[in-house]
């Protein structure tokens, strides 16, 4: 009879956290004999959120993954981490830093960017609406 051990799993975000649930997935996968339990977080942002977070992770230790842009709030993460003794894992470190070095300039760091609400994102939703209210079909 084999026996199943269970870990906690902290999936940080700024945005939807989509990012970090869909790589978590795709690697948790590769691991047999374990049960793990997510706990989301997105949409943090800001110093009171990153607390919350802070003192889920005392209250559940375990592995944290993140996407998180803003210095302060990535920061607070790792430092609290470190002091917890858990591993605080930034999915996106590496490649934004790769892609800094190819492009010769540094990225905004503006948390949202991905999902941003700007006028093209009105102007098709306008369309749509259009469509379905003109549809005789």
């Amino acid at each position: 009879m084999s026996s199943t051990q269970s870990y906690h799993l902290h999936l940080v975000s700024d945005a939807t956290g989509e990012t970090t649930h869909n790589i978590a997935r795709a690697c948790l996968v590769q691991f047999e004999g374990i049960k793990v339990i997510e706990h989301l977080w997105p949409m943090v942002r800001s110093k009171a959120q990153i607390a919350k977070v802070i003192a889920g992770i005392e209250a559940n230790p375990g592995a944290v993954i993140f996407t998180l842009i803003d210095g302060l709030v990535h920061e607070t993460l790792r430092r609290e981490c470190a002091r917890q003794g858990v591993p605080c894992i930034s999915v996106l470190d590496g490649v934004m830093h790769g892609l800094s070095d190819y492009f010769g300039i540094k990225s905004r760091g503006q948390p949202g960017r991905q999902h941003q609400l700007d006028a093209e994102y009105f102007n098709r939703i306008e369309a749509m609406n259009f469509v379905m209210s003109h549809d005789d079909g």
